[in-house]
């Protein structure tokens, strides 16, 4: 069994934000899965999947991001999971759009809802799948309003890109392991 979190805000006011890609991620993979994720469950919403014989449980914490962590250690604790087998997808500013990168561990690099997760679980062993947003231009909007709008049209396309990746990037990871899938696709522009 495998946990897929994808962070985002929750509500239709953050509904197509940069920061709400983890959400995007987790819809892409869903409809791969053909499941839904939409049962209230242990302040998320969840929905579950099967691939090569492995159940995936999808999952949208609905805590807001900065609480995520609140979310992922309820749904460990219920599935009896550890963190090594929790994968969390996200947005990352330090990357530009049109590109993922893979870690199977780290720090929060000043992501609060990772950052979230973290404390509540102790550790920063699990994998994460960063997805690209780019940072703001200089001079520009501050990091909290770029996170929180939508991004233009050509990021926006290459980030629909990176999310058409990630059932190949989840089929890598169940059938070879995270560092297969780190050396397929970190690094790799998607457009």
């Amino acid at each position: 069994m495998r946990l897929l979190v994808g962070l985002g805000n929750p509500g239709p006011k953050y509904a197509l934000t940069r920061h709400n890609i983890g959400f995007g991620a987790i819809d892409r993979l869903a409809g791969w899965l053909d499941t839904a994720v939409n049962r209230p469950f242990l302040r998320s919403l969840v929905g579950q999947g099967v691939y090569a014989g492995k159940k995936i449980i999808l999952a949208k914490p609905q805590t807001y991001m900065n609480l995520s962590g609140d979310a992922v250690a309820l749904l460990l604790n219920w599935y009896k999971l550890t963190p090594a087998e929790l994968t969390v997808i996200y947005d990352d500013l330090d990357l530009p759009p049109g590109r993922l990168r893979i870690r199977d561990h780290g720090s929060a690099g000043g992501h609060r809802g990772l950052a979230s997760i973290i404390d509540r679980l102790g550790t920063g062993d699990f994998v994460r799948v960063r997805i690209g947003i780019g940072r703001p231009p200089v001079p520009g909007p501050e990091v909290a309003d770029w996170v929180l709008s939508r991004p233009v049209p050509g990021d926006e396309e290459k980030i629909a890109q990176v999310l058409e990746t990630l059932p190949g990037v989840l089929k890598e990871m169940i059938e070879f392991g995270v560092v297969s899938a780190m050396n397929k696709f970190n690094g790799n522009k998607t457009v």
